[in-house]
């Protein structure tokens, strides 16, 4: 009984079957996006603690605070 091909092989042996300079250039791309995406990620981030820190949802302290609150 053939076995099937997971979507992700599929997609590696596509671009493996791409000429090496196409290949380079899918890595580019692929590069490009994930780095775009995490920029996406860390501004949601950011957004989200600045209306946590608006809302008064963060506490300031130090190490010593932070052990003590976490202690009691």
């Amino acid at each position: 009984m053939p076995r099937e091909t997971s979507a992700f092989q599929q997609a590696i042996e596509t671009v493996e079957a791409l000429p090496l300079e196409d290949q380079a250039v899918l890595v580019d791309i692929i590069q490009q996006r994930l780095k775009q995406q995490q920029r996406e990620e860390l501004l949601q981030r950011v957004a989200e603690a600045e209306r946590d820190y608006a809302a008064g949802n963060v506490k300031r302290g130090s190490v010593a605070d932070l052990m003590a609150e976490l202690d009691g």
